[in-house]
């Protein structure tokens, strides 16, 4: 396994690690062979949520006696400090564990999320308060727009950052290449484009390319994943004609229906979360959650069914999306 500096954290995590949010579906058994495995493979970096149901459970669960052999990584939705360090607290239990190697805030992105996160009863002042108590060890952030990512640069708090990154998504690269200047770490999630991207080898090969990127994270349920993406890491040589030209065959075919959630098509004339609608799409059809991916969806103030059609979403979209047409398939795969 190849082995990279996560930043200022002074962590060497594997190249690849793994994204927790397909723990969802599989048993406990499944869970603990899969974390035994990789374990075997040299991956040594595992991301969770308390968002992700039962996630922190099961893999607190497989890692007993094998806790030495990881860096946990899980991150909440919580802004205020009260919250936060109740979440601390529940992610130590579901993982087992005296500590917490990366806390990380969960997509944050509006300004209120950043101004209560960061003031002296918010989230982060939790997060210090943990490290001083050795509870975590290293403070992260999620973000899904290019402006969030941005915004957690200029926060010195901040040791490493989330952020969609894959064959279609490369929104994020410039400022990459600002957080490795700043020596902080860069986690890509959504590797394979939310499902989208089938050729997982080359998903993860396109993405360690970067060296601004320090590790890739691609959901995994089944040890056949395990092997693919470890050994996708070993193989860090320049990517082939052949490879560059796949890749530009996927990026074709996806880019004309692919939403890369960078927010531009806001504010919805109806409130709707036109982005979010299309990620539990995702979630619903091609990682099969389907359960978890609906009460996401129904926790939504405005779904994709109240979309009136205006079209001001289309118009600001840089992608060209039919965004309109999107929406009502959204409506219809979940019945509203």
């Amino acid at each position: 396994m190849n082995y990279r500096m996560l930043g200022k954290t002074g962590l060497s995590v594997s190249a690849v690690g793994l994204g927790g949010i397909p723990v969802q579906r599989i048993t406990p058994d499944e869970t603990r062979a899969l974390i035994v495995r990789l374990a075997e493979l040299g991956v040594n970096f595992i991301d969770t949520a308390r968002g992700y149901t039962v996630s922190e459970e099961y893999l607190g669960a497989a890692l007993e006696g094998l806790r030495d052999k990881f860096y946990l990584a899980t991150k909440s939705m919580s802004r205020d400090y009260e919250h936060m360090a109740a979440d601390i607290e529940t992610s130590l239990s579901n993982l087992r564990t005296d500590h917490i190697d990366l806390y990380q805030l969960h997509n944050i992105k509006t300004e209120a999320d950043f101004t209560l996160a960061f003031s002296d009863k918010g989230a982060v002042a939790a997060l210090k308060d943990a490290v001083k108590a050795d509870k975590v060890r290293h403070i992260g952030a999620t973000a899904h727009s290019a402006e969030a990512l941005a915004e957690l640069l200029r926060h010195p708090e901040i040791e490493t950052v989330m952020f969609p990154y894959n064959i279609v998504e490369n929104q994020g690269e410039a400022l990459f290449e600002q957080a490795a200047k700043q020596n902080v770490g860069v986690i890509a999630m959504k590797p394979m484009a939310g499902g989208s991207i089938e050729d997982g080898a080359l998903a993860v090969r396109y993405i360690l390319q970067n060296p601004n990127c320090t590790i890739a994270i691609p959901g995994m349920a089944e040890l056949a994943e395990a092997e693919e993406n470890a050994a996708a890491a070993l193989d860090l040589s320049p990517l082939t004609d052949d490879e560059l030209a796949r890749i530009d065959a996927i990026r074709k075919e996806l880019s004309g229906n692919f939403c890369r959630r960078c927010g531009y098509c806001a504010p919805c004339t109806v409130g709707i979360d036109i982005p979010s609608c299309f990620l539990m799409e995702g979630y619903l059809k091609r990682y099969d959650l389907a359960d978890w991916a609906r009460a996401r969806y129904g926790a939504m103030k405005a779904k994709a069914s109240a979309c009136v059609g205006c079209g001001k979403c289309e118009a600001r979209c840089p992608y060209e999306l039919p965004i309109r047409e999107k929406l009502r398939a959204v409506a219809a795969a979940f019945g509203e």
